[in-house]
């Protein structure tokens, strides 16, 4: 199971860094790897459902009814719960990994890839 091992500030204050500096990646091309399993976060094939999106980045929000962080691109639109966040973490150049716990034994991995050419 992913847990965040820094303090909370420094949890969320990279989180905000993110966000903040997000604007980078508008035009380029994103995918979305987006998992969700019932099994105490473990992502692997015999407990997880995975999906793929693929599109450019539009614009980003930050939407305070749900307190939810919001991708957009031409045709798509995606959510991640700023409450359900446990774990955030840069897994390579232009590629980030947030999860989520969204109920008792629900969890969500999002993976981020940005094709940015800097």
């Amino acid at each position: 199971m992913y847990i965040y091992t820094m303090d909370q500030e420094e949890f969320y204050t990279d989180i905000l860094h993110f966000f903040e500096d997000i604007d980078k990646y508008y035009g380029c091309q994103t995918d979305i790897t987006e998992g969700i399993c019932a099994s105490s976060g473990d992502f692997s094939a015999d407990y997880t459902t995975w999906n793929l999106f693929e599109f450019d980045l539009i614009r980003s929000a930050y939407r305070y009814t749900g307190d939810r962080f919001m991708l957009e691109g031409n045709g798509m639109y995606y959510e991640i719960s700023a409450r359900s966040i446990i774990s955030f973490i840069q897994s390579g150049r232009n590629k980030f990994e947030f999860v989520e716990q969204l109920g008792d034994n629900v969890y969500r991995v999002t993976k981020l890839r940005f094709h940015y050419k800097y």
